[in-house]
């Protein structure tokens, strides 16, 4: 069997099919379960969405560990480069699990089944998360078998590698895959946009892995393209369905760990531009409401919502973030060749 990126990009196209196949019937399945989505109040624009299916990120989730593991099952028993598919998988598990409670606690909510104390607060999400993504961390750079990138910073432009404590490290990872799991979060507002955007940063990492020799991550990379394409062939507006925190907590956290895995990571703000200014946005929009005692940066946050504000249409905001985000995408594989 050739394991190329010919081969990557066929079971990019299989995962792509299997989601759109098995996506209807899984829609009929979150509407009999009422598992419907709750709007923002101050987002009446969106008020339309109320009752959407949410929990879709699981079309995403579960074709791509299938596909990934069905390929790979000799590979991770006898190999480390083999093995080393499982960190990011599961990352994308455990956060997709994390945010698959947080999600059903809120529908729950919303048809007043949840009592007190049930479900998760946003501290205790941002714990777990940490919890997790630290797990991670000390796994990647303790591991004796070793990893490429473990305990270094790769300089883009500069060609240098500069080794950095494990101490050092592990905070730093740690730090990455719980801000942009929360940074894909906050993109996840409207129809396509978290899917397209992801998709796109996918594609670059599967390049900078395919030229690095890391085909195990090619693999997972191309896999997570086509099925985030099969989700997008259900999310484009108007939305069948929608994402979740089951499926923007699971990507964000695979991509910065995909991110790490290839040494890129400090391309990571340039190839995932959108989310990173969408956090930004909120961060800022926080920040100077506080010290104005009540005064607001942006119309709205996260970012997208204050293009809503200003007159621009869902489609057009998709689109042209998407733009931005592609041509981020290609800027940030030619740094890595570079």
């Amino acid at each position: 069997m050739t394991y190329g990126l010919p081969f990557a990009l066929t079971v990019g196209a299989l995962a792509f099919l299997i989601g759109v196949i098995w996506g209807e019937p899984f829609v009929a399945i979150l509407r009999r379960l009422k598992a419907g989505k709750q709007v923002r109040v101050d987002l009446p624009k969106h008020a339309y969405k109320a009752g959407t299916p949410t929990m879709g990120g699981i079309l995403i989730i579960i074709p791509t560990v299938a596909i990934t593991l069905a390929l790979n099952l000799v590979n991770v028993i006898r190999t480390v480069t083999g093995a080393s598919v499982l960190l990011p998988l599961f990352i994308m598990v455990a956060y997709g699990v994390l945010g698959a409670i947080d999600d059903w606690a809120g529908f729950r909510k919303s048809r007043g089944t949840t009592r007190h104390g049930e479900g998760i607060t946003p501290r205790q999400k941002l714990i777990a998360q940490i919890l997790i993504a630290g797990g991670v961390a000390i796994v990647f750079s303790f591991y004796e078998g070793g990893f490429q990138f473990a305990n270094v910073i790769v300089l883009p432009l500069f060609n240098a590698i500069i080794p950095i404590s494990p101490y050092l490290f592990v905070p730093i990872m740690t730090f990455i895959i719980v801000a942009m799991s929360n940074a894909i979060n906050f993109t996840d507002g409207l129809d396509g946009l978290a899917g397209i955007i992801t998709a796109s940063a996918f594609a670059a990492y599967g390049i900078i892995s395919y030229l690095q020799g890391q085909i195990f991550l090619v693999q997972l990379c191309f896999i997570l393209v086509g099925a985030c394409f099969a989700f997008l062939w259900y999310n484009a507006h108007p939305a069948q369905m929608f994402m979740g925190d089951v499926g923007s907590l699971a990507l964000g956290g695979t991509l910065a760990t995909v991110a790490i895995m290839t040494g890129q990571w400090l391309l990571l703000p340039i190839i995932a531009i959108v989310p990173v200014a969408e956090t930004v946005s909120v961060v800022l929009q926080v920040g100077y409401f506080k010290l104005t005692k009540g005064k607001r940066l942006f119309k709205k946050a996260p970012m997208h919502h204050h293009f809503e504000e200003i007159g621009w249409s869902e489609t057009q905001i998709v689109q042209r973030f998407w733009l931005v985000g592609l041509l981020s995408a290609m800027f940030g594989v030619a740094l890595a060749l570079l």
